[in-house]
């Protein structure tokens, strides 16, 4: 009794030495301590703490960060309480002393990203925060102490299954009130504690079903206990209500809440009044697939397959050689049913069979594909040579543009050349690291800045260069080589790029321009010229007649007239008054024409007639 007393008496010296914080409440129970601050209006964690504290509520505040320094030397806490504060940040090791720390209590804040980092964890609570993802690697440090787990009431869409389904002592999981679209089936098959499962109000249609579900409660028919303790809840989910929901209609359960949101006919109704053989599916039907498809060796292939059924049909594709093909370097299955073949090869000719299963069966469809082998013949790199000597089926074009392989290289591989470009044509060449006898065919592609389409060229394996013919003038362009060979490892057609380059042909406006300038200059001159001399020649004539009209006709009245208006002569004889006669004619003849080259003509002729 002495021993419990002293006990006391040091147990409150100690506690006097270490003041109690502010409008907080202390309770000292040996041996632990209880601090109480909830609804005090904290802006941060109070730094005059015990760090002997055992157990701390700080919930009710308005605390806004976890700081290092706020829990530091607490060892001896077990139990932390920071509900309903504005939390939004928890700083790197705020938790890395708290290694003794069993219960976690962040729910109703505001973080969006969670990482604690804590070894001995027994219940976290994270609920009705603004978590919008999780680390795959945030309960590492956990995983096999935790019991409690509440997601519920976040903004999840992806949870980190891999590591759900690690948490093998967890009994109680709560991921209700989220965004989840998807469970992985078989996620919870280990989880062999797992006591509650609440998913209420996600976005789940279908739920796969999983061994842990056996433990159900079942009721006898007489009133009675469950044999199992496991409860599950699913209510508040667009489930969709066919025959992949099955098991879960055969369940007895007590909180059977779930309703039906498609298809049509079952909408809105109570998942539990439906019977058992409405739950029902339709299989596979085939709505679309290619007809007989040709392809050169070397060349893509698209084959495709299309199925509707409920659920959703999967399709996959089986070779000629009755092999399951699987997305690789060559070959790729797509969801919606697609078949692409990059490269393809003698060997793929034949018949590729489509099944489209789901879980009411399958159906099966055939494409036949015939894949022609590369002509021999050379392509040649000659400028001499006829154009149309070239193979024509060696050029595919593809209606989208396609990234061409290996960019990184462009301008740093130099084992693709550009030797020679022109405004409409562009010669490369290359150099193989590939032994010769191993490529079957080399493959240019290339594509212009103005154009989608993707110009595929196939050259036989004993060339290593190439003119590319028909380019538009001032145009941009990139190009690829690929090499195209056997893979001796897995016995089909593969390929392997040899580099890139962009270049940009020359143009051709200037010239045309300069052209047309020349023949515009040149036809003017020739219309002004013509102009010219045709009017020197009209006035020739018109003086001409002028001329015998004067002569003939002019000897009586004329001479009156001139003879009336001028001067008489001072000379005698009749040659005087010839001369005269002329020259008045010439004078009023030079005085009636107004043009300078008439005017000219007509001194002239005033010269001749003086001599």
């Amino acid at each position: 009794m002495d021993r419990l007393w002293i006990s006391l008496l040091l147990l409150a010296a100690a506690c006097r030495g270490q003041p109690c914080p502010k409008r907080c409440m202390c309770q000292s129970l040996s041996p632990s301590l209880a601090i109480l601050c909830s609804k005090t209006g904290l802006l941060f964690v109070p730094a005059a703490i015990d760090r002997r504290t055992v157990e701390l509520r700080l919930q009710e505040n308005f605390i806004t960060a976890v700081r290092r320094k706020d829990f530091a030397n607490m060892t001896s806490l077990l139990h932390l309480t920071l509900s309903r504060n504005t939390i939004s940040q928890i700083l790197p090791s705020a938790f890395s002393d708290l290694r003794r720390l069993r219960a976690l209590h962040l729910d109703s804040n505001r973080l969006t990203v969670i990482k604690v980092g804590l070894t001995n964890l027994r219940h976290l609570i994270l609920a009705n925060n603004q978590l919008h993802s999780i680390s795959p690697h945030a309960f590492d440090d956990f995983l096999s102490t935790l019991e409690d787990l509440d997601l519920s009431y976040n903004n999840l869409a992806e949870v980190p299954w891999d590591t759900i389904g690690r948490l093998t002592n967890v009994n109680t999981l709560n991921m209700d009130h989220n965004l989840i679209e998807n469970v992985p089936q078989g996620v919870f098959t280990n989880l062999h504690k797992l006591a509650r499962l609440d998913m209420t109000s996600n976005k789940l249609k279908k739920i796969p079903p999983d061994p842990l579900f056996l433990r159900i409660p079942v009721y006898a028919k007489s009133k009675g206990s469950p044999l199992s303790s496991l409860v599950l809840s699913f209510g508040g989910n667009p489930l969709h209500c066919n025959c992949e929901l099955l098991w879960l209609r055969r369940l007895t359960r007590e909180d059977d809440l779930e309703t039906c949101a498609s298809p049509p006919d079952l909408s809105a109704k109570y998942f539990w009044t439906i019977p058992e053989e409405e739950f029902i599916c339709d299989p596979p039907v085939l709505t679309r697939k290619s007809p007989h498809t040709v392809a050169m060796e070397g060349q893509p292939a698209s084959l495709k397959c299309k199925a509707n059924g409920d659920p959703e049909p999967e399709v996959h594709w089986i070779s000629p050689e009755g092999r399951l093909i699987s997305n690789s370097s060559r070959t790729l299955v797509f969801p919606n049913g697609s078949l692409e073949i990059n490269v393809t090869s003698l060997k793929d000719s034949g018949n590729f069979t489509c099944i489209a299963s789901n879980a009411a069966g399958e159906s099966t469809g055939r494409v036949e594909l015939v894949v022609t082998a590369m002509p021999h013949l050379a392509n040649s790199t000659s400028r001499s040579r006829d154009p149309s000597s070239e193979p024509a089926p060696s050029d595919i074009l593809t209606s989208s543009k396609v990234a061409l392989p290996n960019n990184e290289t462009r301008g740093a591989d130099r084992r693709v050349s550009l030797v020679e470009l022109t405004g409409n044509s562009a010669l490369i060449r290359w150099t193989s690291q590939t032994p010769t006898s191993g490529v079957r065919m080399f493959q240019v592609q290339y594509n212009s800045s103005g154009d989608d389409t993707l110009v595929y060229r196939m050259i036989p394996s004993s060339s290593n260069d190439f003119l590319v013919r028909d380019l538009a003038a001032g145009r941009s362009y990139d190009l690829c080589v690929l090499a195209v060979f056997d893979d001796v490892v897995t016995s089909l057609t593969a390929t392997r790029p040899l580099g890139c380059l962009s270049f940009t042909t020359d143009t051709e406006f200037s010239q045309c321009q300069a052209l047309h300038s020349h023949f515009l200059g040149g036809t003017m001159i020739i219309i002004i010229g013509g102009i010219i001399v045709a009017s020197v020649l009209v006035f020739i004539i018109i003086l001409m007649i002028r001329y015998k009209v004067y002569s003939h006709h002019g000897a009586g009245h004329g001479k009156a007239a001139i003879a009336a208006t001028a001067p008489r002569p001072q000379s005698n004889g009749q040659g005087g008054t010839h001369r005269f006669l002329f020259s008045a004619l010439a004078n009023y003849e030079v005085s009636f024409f107004k043009n300078w080259k008439m005017r000219h003509a007509a001194e002239r002729l005033k010269e001749r007639l003086k001599h």
